[in-house]
C-alpha cells in the first residue's frame, strides 16, 4: 500500500517513521516533506500542505491507499473532506470538527454549553470593549487570538498596560493576521500543564502516553513563546487517578459535545490541560498531533500506527488493544539562533557518523541543496529524541546526541525535563 502524509515538519517525520514499520507499506509520499524526511519518504516539495486541490489530485493520480493530514491549516481548510469526496481513506478530522482548534471562540463556547471544565472567559470583536473589560480585570490574564497562529497566538499580560499592548497587536496591528479579528480573554489558571493526545473515531477514545512540553525559548521558562523547545513522556503529574477524572469530565464529554453539535471528531484530538487546585481544566484543544509532543509519544507506541489509523477511519477503534512501552522518552529541539524571532537559514548541518541505539533524529526545518548538503531552513531544525527505561537516562542520551550535531548559531534549552525529574524525586 502507498501512503501520503501531508506536512513537512518534525511531527510528520515522526508519523512517517512509525508508519514505515508496517510491512504492508511500500511508498510513503510526503507533501511537501523536507530535506531529512527525504531519507524515509518520497518528498513532493512542489505541493505545499495548504494546496488542497493539488493534494487531492496527487492522491488520485498516485493511487494513494491511505492519507494522513497532519498540520492544522489544511485540516481547517477541509483537506480531509476533499480527500474523502475523492474516495481516499484518510486520518484526520473534517473542517467542521477542526474548528475545535481553528476557532478558540468555538472551543470555549462548546465547553461552556456542555459543562466541560475550562477557564472563565469573555469574547470580543471590538478592541474598545475588550479594553473596557480589561481595565477592571485581575492580572495576570490570558489573551488569545481566535484563529490559528502557529501556536503563538497566546499572550499573558501582567498588567493593564501590557493588556493594552496585547489587544492592539492582535486586533489592530494584526500580528497574527485574520486570526485576530476576535479575541478570547480568560482567567489565568495555575498548576502543572499536561499534554494528552488521543486517538478517537468519534465515539471510542484511546488516550496516548501523556507528555510535558517546554514552550519558552530560554532555560528556566524564560524568553518568548515558541512552538515547543522540547518534550518528555510520560508526564509525572498525570497520575492514573487524574487520568480517570480527565476521561470522565473532559475526554468523553468533549466527544459527546462534538457529536451533539453535528461535527463528530475523528483523528487525533489533543488536550492541553492544566491541573488546577479545582481539578483538571482544558487550556486548549488541538485538532491534530502536537509538535513536538508527537516526537516523544509515538516512539513509545508498540501497536502498529497504520492499524490504529485505519480503525479510526472505519470507526472500529473500540476493537483494538493499543499497547505502550513502559519506558520514557525525551526530545531536545535544536533551533536556529534567534528563534522564534529573526533567524538566518541555509546553515550547513554536520552529523556524527552514527547515533547511539535508542536515539532518533526527527527533521523539522531543513532542506537539501543542489549538491545534497543538508542545511537549515526553519526555526526549529531538529528534534533529538531518545527512549530509555527511565526519564533520566532518556534525557542523558538525548543531550549527548544533540551535542554531536552542529550548525552555525544552533541553540537548545539545557533544562528540558528538569522540572519533571524534580517532581519525580520530590
Amino acid at each position: 500500500m502507498d501512503l501520503m502524509v501531508v506536512g513537512g515538519g518534525g511531527r510528520e517525520h515522526a508519523i512517517i517513521k512509525k508508519l514505515k514499520e508496517n510491512p504492508e507499506v511500500e511508498t510513503i509520499y510526503a507533501l511537501p516533506g523536507n530535506g531529512g524526511i527525504a531519507a524515509d519518504a518520497v518528498c513532493v516539495p512542489e505541493i505545499g500542505a495548504t494546496d488542497i486541490g493539488a493534494i487531492v489530485d496527487f492522491a488520485k493520480s498516485h493511487a494513494v491507499g491511505f492519507a494522513v493530514v497532519a498540520p492544522d491549516d489544511p485540516l481547517a481548510m477541509g483537506c480531509v473532506d476533499r480527500l474523502h469526496e475523492a474516495g481516499i481513506p484518510c486520518f484526520g478530522p473534517s473542517a467542521a470538527a477542526a474548528r475545535i482548534e481553528s476557532s478558540k471562540v468555538f472551543a470555549k463556547d462548546l465547553m461552556r454549553r456542555h459543562g466541560i471544565p475550562t477557564a472563565r472567559y469573555e469574547v470580543f470583536d471590538d478592541p474598545a470593549k475588550a479594553l473596557a473589560y480589561l481595565r477592571d480585570a485581575s492580572f495576570p490574564i490570558v489573551v488569545k487570538a481566535d484563529g490559528l497562529a502557529l501556536g503563538k497566538g497566546v499572550l499573558i499580560p501582567q498588567d493593564f498596560q501590557e493588556a493594552e499592548e496585547a489587544v492592539k497587536s492582535i486586533m489592530e496591528d494584526r500580528v497574527f493576521g485574520a486570526s485576530g479579528k476576535k479575541i478570547v480573554v480568560e482567567e489565568f489558571l495555575t498548576g502543572p500543564e499536561v499534554s494528552v493526545l488521543a486517538f478517537t473515531d468519534g465515539t471510542a477514545i484511546r488516550p496516548m502516553v501523556s507528555s510535558m512540553d517546554h514552550k519558552r525559548a530560554g532555560d528556566g521558562d524564560t524568553g518568548p513563546n515558541t512552538g515547543g523547545m522540547g518534550t518528555i513522556a510520560p508526564n509525572p503529574c498525570y497520575t492514573p487517578a487524574i487520568a480517570q477524572v480527565c476521561m470522565d469530565t473532559i475526554f468523553l464529554p468533549t466527544l459527546a459535545a462534538m457529536r451533539a453539535e453535528g461535527c463528530p471528531f475523528k483523528g487525533c484530538l489533543y488536550f492541553g490541560l492544566m491541573l488546577t487546585p479545582d481539578g483538571p481544566k482544558v487550556i486548549e484543544y488541538n485538532c491534530r498531533f502536537g509538535d513536538p509532543e508527537t516526537q516523544v509519544v509515538l516512539p513509545l507506541l508498540e501497536t502498529d500506527l497504520l492499524t490504529i489509523m485505519r480503525a479510526v477511519e472505519d470507526e472500529r477503534l473500540d476493537e483494538l488493544d493499543i499497547r505502550w512501552s513502559s519506558g520514557a522518552a525525551a526530545c531536545v529541539i535544536l533551533a536556529s539562533g534567534g528563534y522564534p524571532l529573526h533567524y538566518e537559514k541555509g546553515k550547513p548541518i554536520s552529523f556524527p557518523a552514527a547515533l547511539p541505539e535508542g536515539v532518533t533524529l526527527y527533521h523539522a526545518g531543513d532542506a537539501l541543496t543542489a549538491d545534497g548538503t543538508l542545511v537549515t531552513s526553519g526555526g526549529r531544525v531538529l528534534g533529538v529524541t531518545a527512549t530509555a527505561a527511565d526519564l533520566a537516562s532518556a534525557l542523558t542520551a538525548a543531550y549527548a546526541a544533540a551535542d554531536t550535531i552542529h550548525f552555525d548559531g544552533a541553540s537548545m534549552r539545557r533544562d528540558i525535563g528538569r522540572r519533571a525529574l524534580a517532581l519525580m524525586e520530590g
